[in-house]
């Protein structure tokens, strides 16, 4: 009996031991576990996130890839159209960034779009249309304006899309309908523009149930939705920091370009090669990072004239700033038009933001306006930066 009890005691003495091991070994898995997305974000100041949709077969519906600056909580949506065109590497030929996405998968797709806005992204989601519907229904529905109405039969007659007028929460069906609806009356821009409401929504609900969307017990349900390149605890450490994000605030771009047909296909060419594409980005990028009070989420108002014979020139102008989330206000003739060089007045006396101005057409002749200058032309009181064109401005860049 003594051997026995002696043997016991060994085994429990064991045991004693192994537990110790194993809450030390626990404890330090633990302890020095680190976030992958915190170190990320702490490394590069800002999260870069690929977001794509895709139609209920995998094929890509549309893509954005959302900025965001933890510290100002200020975020960008930046839409990359599914008939963006390029030589791609990957793919060896001109084609579309929808058909690296189909042929090639996401790793590829998010190189290629790296290459084109010139950032690193180190986060990736992918969501179908039926985990979109069924992610809409659990966040409540997404607030959506539209106008007008919509009751349209699709062209083949399958399906009648209805929808109505005005500020309404869509459930996850009536989002998807949104989503893929066409009518002839509309463009390409109309049909982008209702993806980045999509996104602007979802970034909304993030934002509003954020209490609810990412407590302990809930999140499971809502990543299930999403397809990411992260671990579920990285994922939600993503999404509850994208939650961050002031929807009010949220700067919406596109890229654009002029329409080429390519081998039967329509492509949406890049201007200048690409590089207007990343200096959008980057000056979109200096924007949410900005955390001066007047250069926080402003939006600046700029009068463009045309200095030259050229005609269209500003006009042209204006959909560059435009599509850099400036306001622009007017587009008409200078006071003369022999002007040599590009030039920049700056009515606010902000330098920061005139060379921003300035940085995306490769200007850097900008100057402070003077009582003169305000004096040939009066309306130049509601605009913050009068950009005169001059022969050196080839329709993209002063060079």
């Amino acid at each position: 009996m003594r051997k026995l009890r002696d043997e016991q005691k060994g085994l429990i003495f064991i045991g004693i031991i192994l537990f110790i091991l194993s809450s030390v070994v626990l404890f330090f898995t633990f302890a020095l576990k680190t976030d992958n997305v915190e170190e990320i974000i702490q490394s590069e100041k800002l999260v870069h996130l690929l977001l794509v949709v895709e139609e209920d077969d995998g094929t890509e519906l549309f893509s954005t890839v959302i900025i965001y600056d933890p510290e100002t909580k200020k975020g960008a949506s930046f839409n990359v159209p599914s008939y963006t065109g390029a030589t791609f590497k990957s793919l060896g030929r001109t084609d579309s960034l929808e058909a690296v996405y189909n042929h090639k998968g996401m790793e590829v797709y998010k190189s290629e779009v790296e290459n084109l806005l010139d950032i690193k992204i180190p986060f990736t989601t992918s969501i179908r249309m039926d985990n979109l519907i069924r992610l809409t229904d659990m966040l409540g529905g997404m607030r959506i304006f539209i106008f007008p109405a919509v009751d349209q039969v699709s062209p083949d007659g399958e399906e009648r899309w209805l929808l109505p007028s005005g500020a309404v929460n869509l459930d996850g069906d009536k989002i998807s309908t949104y989503l893929q609806y066409r009518v002839e009356s509309e463009d390409e821009t109309d049909i982008l523009d209702r993806y980045q409401n999509v996104i602007t929504a979802f970034l909304t609900q993030l934002h509003d149930k954020s209490f609810v969307i990412f407590d302990d017990d809930n999140f499971k349900q809502y990543g299930e939705c999403l397809d990411s390149n992260l671990i579920e605890d990285d994922e939600r450490s993503l999404y509850q920091k994208l939650s961050e994000i002031d929807p009010e605030s949220l700067i919406r771009q596109t890229i654009t370009g002029s329409l080429r047909t390519v081998e039967g296909k329509t492509l949406l060419l890049p201007l200048n090669n690409g590089d207007f594409v990343k200096r959008a980005v980057k000056q979109t990028t200096s924007m949410i990072q900005a955390t001066d009070g007047n250069a926080a989420g402003h939006v600046y108002v700029l009068e463009i004239q045309n200095g030259t014979t050229i005609p269209k020139l500003a006009s042209r102008c204006a959909r560059l700033y435009s599509s850099a989330s400036y306001k622009v206000i007017s587009t008409i003739n200078a006071d003369t038009s022999d002007y040599t060089e590009t030039v920049i007045l700056d009515h606010v006396g902000n330098e920061t933001a005139a060379k921003n101005v300035g940085d995306l057409i490769r200007c850097k002749n900008i100057r402070a306006a003077t009582k003169e200058d305000d004096e040939k032309n009066p309306s130049t009181a509601q605009v913050d930066f009068t950009i005169i064109l001059g022969s050196d401005f080839n329709g993209e860049v002063v060079y």
